[in-house]
């Protein structure tokens, strides 16, 4: 069965960095587009960004753009969230999903998702 599996998360400074991983199982990958969400507290859950399969296009919220960096390794079955110059309001549960629909940058549904890794971003 489909399992993702996120990690890398944590307490980190604003101004700080994290690297988020997600490994992906049970299905085949290579031919998805993948995506990150979050969810903060008390608010529905919110793209962040996509990759398409090949890994060779990105597209990204605009709250982001500049700072979160979505990428992928094929050979590993894994996707990864770069995130740089953290900011409080970034605080969230985040999450890696397959073949989500959004309506603007609220996500209506998602085929799957992970479990989530918590990010918090405080002094």
């Amino acid at each position: 069965q489909v399992q993702l599996v996120e990690s890398g998360g944590g307490l980190v400074q604003p101004g700080g960095s994290l690297r988020l991983s997600c490994a992906a199982s049970g299905f085949a990958f290579s031919t998805y587009a993948m995506s990150w969400v979050r969810q903060a507290p008390g608010k529905g859950l919110e793209w962040v960004a996509d990759i398409i399969a090949t890994g060779a296009r990105t597209t990204y919220a605009d709250f982001v753009k500049g700072r979160f960096t979505i990428s992928r390794d094929n050979a590993k079955n894994t996707l990864y969230l770069q995130m740089n110059s953290l900011k409080p309001e970034d605080t969230a549960e985040y999450y890696c999903a397959r073949g989500v629909s959004r309506r603007g940058n609220w996500i209506v549904r998602s085929d799957y998702r992970g479990q989530g890794t918590q990010v918090t971003v405080s002094s």
